[in-house]
C-alpha cells in the first residue's frame, strides 16, 4: 500500500513519527471524523435554521446560502437540488474539519487533555476561518457582515455546537485506541 505523508504524519496508519503520541487504527480516525463530524453538522445545520426561521427564512433558503458559496446568485434559484447541494456543502465542511483537528490532536496531545481550551479554541478558529476567509474567498454573493447579535451568537453556536462534539469524539477515538493498543492489553493480562 503507498503511503500518503503530510509533513512527518502517517495517514495509512494514523500516527505521527515525532512523538510518543498515541496511535489510532483507521476504523478510531474514520469513526473520531464521522461522529464528531456528523453530530457538528448536525447540531450547527439545526442553529441555522432556528436562527434564520427567528428571522423569517425557511431552511431551503438556508441550504441555497451554504450552496451560494460554490455555485453564486444562481443557488438561490436552484431549488431542492441546491439545498442538496449546501447540505452536501455543510457536512463536507464539517469532515474536514473535524479530521483537521484530528491531526492536530495527534501532534499536539494536549488539545485533547484539555478540552475547556480546545473546545473554544476550535469553534473560533472555525467561525473566523469561516467569516474571513471561506466566504470571501468563495463565490458567496454578498458581504460577511458582523452584526452584534447574530455573530455573538453563531460565535457561541460554533463553540458549543460544533467544536464540543469533534472535540469529544476525538478524545473517545483516542481513549480507545489507548486501551485497544497491545501495550495496554498485555499489562491489563499481568494485572
Amino acid at each position: 500500500m503507498q503511503r500518503i505523508w503530510f509533513s512527518n504524519y502517517d495517514f495509512t496508519e494514523c500516527k505521527s513519527h515525532d512523538y510518543e503520541a498515541p496511535i489510532l487504527k483507521p476504523n478510531h480516525c474514520v469513526s473520531a471524523i464521522l461522529v464528531g463530524g456528523s453530530v457538528a453538522a448536525t447540531l450547527d445545520i439545526l442553529f441555522a435554521f432556528s436562527l434564520a426561521a427567528f428571522y423569517g427564512a425557511t431552511p431551503d433558503r438556508v441550504l441555497h446560502t451554504v450552496a451560494s458559496g460554490v455555485f453564486g446568485d444562481p443557488a438561490y434559484s436552484g431549488g431542492i437540488e441546491m439545498a442538496s447541494y449546501g447540505l452536501l456543502f455543510h457536512f463536507f465542511l464539517s469532515y474536514l474539519w473535524a479530521t483537521v483537528f484530528l491531526v492536530a490532536a495527534l501532534r499536539i496531545p494536549r488539545l485533547v487533555s484539555r478540552p475547556w481550551l480546545s473546545v473554544p479554541m476550535l469553534g473560533i478558529i472555525v467561525f473566523l476561518s469561516m467569516r474571513l476567509l471561506v466566504l470571501p474567498l468563495s463565490a458567496y454573493p454578498r458581504p460577511v457582515s458582523f452584526k452584534l447579535l447574530t455573530t455573538t451568537m453563531d460565535l457561541v453556536a460554533h463553540i458549543l455546537l460544533f467544536g464540543l462534539p469533534i472535540v469529544i469524539a476525538t478524545k473517545n477515538a483516542l481513549q480507545r485506541s489507548r486501551f485497544d493498543s497491545p501495550s495496554v492489553s498485555a499489562q491489563s493480562e499481568l494485572r
